[in-house]
């Protein structure tokens, strides 16, 4: 677990450290809002900055030396407070705090709804995609926060915003829009883990193109001929033969 100035810095390791042939099993980056809300969640006193979680496969020995190796990687980025932990327990604890992040949010906004987005894009351009994301998300008058599983360029954000107001609905609505094409300009797609269903299928024919999307319908029609497996969740209802 290490620190950084800046989210790019961060994303900048995540990046150099998969470049590197490194056997990492988990590198998670979280920004500096999102490790306010663990502190506030958690009763913890973590340092409030970009910060990286990485977690090594492989014989203690081995995992020691790859240690090393990210630690001089770390501070060719401007990292800083770089914790190992060791034991079992450390480490559960470690990505207890990670696992809880979402749930973590709402303690910073109590009586607000989140609105849960993620892109991914290839890892050469993790660090543009999250700078430019982060740029945006903090001009924003609502609470965001940045989540990513670094290590295979997919990254999360949780955007509070209360139900009542739809100033803010449309704002988050805008947030995530912004997300979606930064990714697609930079290779990537619109959706990583989360899936497409009704919120973002109508980026597919930006993403994949019509003919693609009528491909996808043709096999579709074939194996659900009576169109009873999960209707309207994937194919835009204007695309057709």
């Amino acid at each position: 677990m290490c620190n950084f100035p800046s989210v790019k810095d961060a994303a900048d390791v995540a990046i150099a450290t998969m470049m590197s042939g490194i056997q990492v099993s988990r590198v998670e980056l979280l920004d500096e809002v999102q490790i306010k809300a663990i502190n506030i969640a958690n009763g913890k006193n973590f340092p409030e900055c970009p910060t990286l979680m990485f977690e090594f496969i492989g014989t203690e020995a081995y995992a020691r030396e790859q240690t090393q190796i990210v630690r001089k990687i770390v501070s060719e980025h401007n990292g800083s407070d770089f914790v190992f932990a060791e034991e079992p327990e450390a480490k559960k604890e470690l990505w207890k705090i990670r696992k809880e992040a979402l749930w973590a949010c709402f303690a910073m906004a109590p009586n607000m709804e989140a609105m849960i987005s993620d892109v991914c894009v290839p890892l050469s351009h993790l660090a543009d995609i999250i700078s430019r994301s982060k740029k945006e998300l903090d001009a924003s008058s609502l609470v965001c926060t940045v989540i990513a599983h670094a290590g295979d360029g997919n990254f999360h954000t949780v955007i509070l915003f209360d139900p009542t107001k739809e100033e803010q609905r449309q704002e988050a609505e805008r947030l995530n829009h912004f997300m979606v094409h930064a990714a697609l300009s930079l290779e990537g797609t619109c959706t990583g883990e989360h899936g497409v269903g009704t919120g973002k299928m109508k980026y597919l024919e930006e993403e994949l193109g019509v003919e693609a999307l009528r491909t996808m319908k043709k096999i579709k029609s074939v194996l659900d001929p009576n169109n009873i497996m999960n209707p309207g969740k994937l194919i835009p209802p204007h695309v057709c033969f």
